[in-house]
C-alpha cells in the first residue's frame, strides 16, 4: 500500500490527525442515510466503509490500483461498498449518478480544482450534495510538499459559486485539547523552519521536500505524543463543526448542493 504522511496511518502517534479527518466522515452520515455516496481520494477506504453502514451503496474512487485492491480484499464482506480505480478528474463515474460525493482532504492535491468541482456536478443527481474539506491555508506554517495549493475561505467559495449556486462553508474547530496539541505542533515546526532563512522549501521542487517532510512529520508526531499523552486520547468529539470565527477554524468544510 501506498504510505506517506498524506496517507491515513493508524499508529498511535498519527491519532490527531486521523481523528480529525475521520469527523468529516461522521459528519457525512446524515446526508448519506439510505443514499448513493460517491467517496473520492478515498485511500485505503477507512472512511468509505464508514458511509456504507449508511448508505445504500457506497463507492470509493482512488488513483492507486494497488491500494484499492487490498481495500476490495479487506472489506469484501461488505456488500454495498466497492471500489473503482481511476485519476482524477475525470472522476470515472456516469453523469447524475449519484445522491451525495464526498471528497475529504482532497482537492488540495489536483491542480484544476474547479474541472473536478464541475465534474462532481456532473455526476449528482438533482438535488445531491457535494460535501468537501480541505486544509485552511491561514493555518499553515509550512509548505506541504503532497498539496498542489491550499485554499482559503474566500477563494474556496469563489471557485464553488463557479460551479453551484447553493454554496455553505462552515470550518473544522478543536476544543482546548486540540488546539494545545496544535499549539505544541506549530512550536515544533517552528523550530525546524527558523534554519530556512530564505524559506527555501516552499521555492524548491516538492519532490525535494518530499523526503525530509515525512521524515520530520513522523518525528515530531511521535515526540509530542512522548511528551504530551493527550495526543493519544483526542477523539473526533473533541473536534466540531461552527460558522464563527472561519479564518481561525483548521479545515474549510464546504457543503454545495446541486440545483432539483
Amino acid at each position: 500500500m501506498i504510505f506517506d504522511r498524506e496517507r491515513p496511518s493508524f499508529e498511535p502517534s498519527n491519532n490527531v490527525t486521523v481523528k480529525r479527518c475521520f469527523c468529516a466522515y461522521e459528519f457525512a452520515e446524515d446526508f448519506v442515510k439510505g443514499k448513493r455516496v460517491a467517496d473520492i481520494g478515498c485511500g485505503s477506504g477507512y472512511g468509505t466503509v464508514h458511509l456504507a453502514k449508511f448508505a445504500e451503496q457506497a463507492t470509493g474512487v482512488d488513483y492507486s490500483a494497488e491500494t484499492l485492491e487490498e481495500s476490495r480484499k479487506e472489506y469484501a464482506d461488505v456488500k454495498n461498498l466497492n471500489f473503482v480505480h481511476g485519476k482524477v478528474p475525470p472522476v470515472p463515474l456516469e453523469s447524475e449518478s449519484y445522491d451525495v460525493v464526498t471528497a475529504f482532504q482532497f482537492i488540495e492535491h489536483i491542480p484544476n480544482p474547479v474541472d473536478f468541482i464541475r465534474d462532481v456536478h456532473r455526476i449528482l443527481k438533482p438535488g445531491g450534495v457535494f460535501l468537501c474539506t480541505t486544509v485552511n491555508a491561514k493555518m499553515s506554517l509550512a509548505r506541504n510538499p503532497f498539496h498542489v495549493f491550499e485554499y482559503d475561505f474566500a477563494w474556496m467559495e469563489k471557485d464553488f459559486r463557479k460551479v453551484f449556486n447553493d454554496v455553505e462553508m462552515i470550518g473544522l474547530q478543536g476544543n482546548e485539547k486540540v488546539n494545545t496539541y496544535y499549539k505544541e505542533n506549530n512550536k515544533w515546526v517552528r523550530s525546524i523552519l527558523k534554519w530556512d532563512v530564505l524559506n527555501l522549501h516552499k521555492i524548491v521542487p516538492a519532490s525535494w521536500v518530499t523526503l525530509p517532510y515525512n521524515f520530520l512529520t513522523s518525528r515530531m508526531r511521535k515526540q509530542l505524543a512522548e511528551e504530551n499523552p493527550i495526543a493519544l486520547e483526542i477523539d473526533t468529539k473533541d473536534f466540531f463543526i461552527t460558522k464563527e470565527d472561519l479564518d481561525n477554524t483548521w479545515d474549510i468544510f464546504v457543503v454545495a448542493r446541486k440545483e432539483a
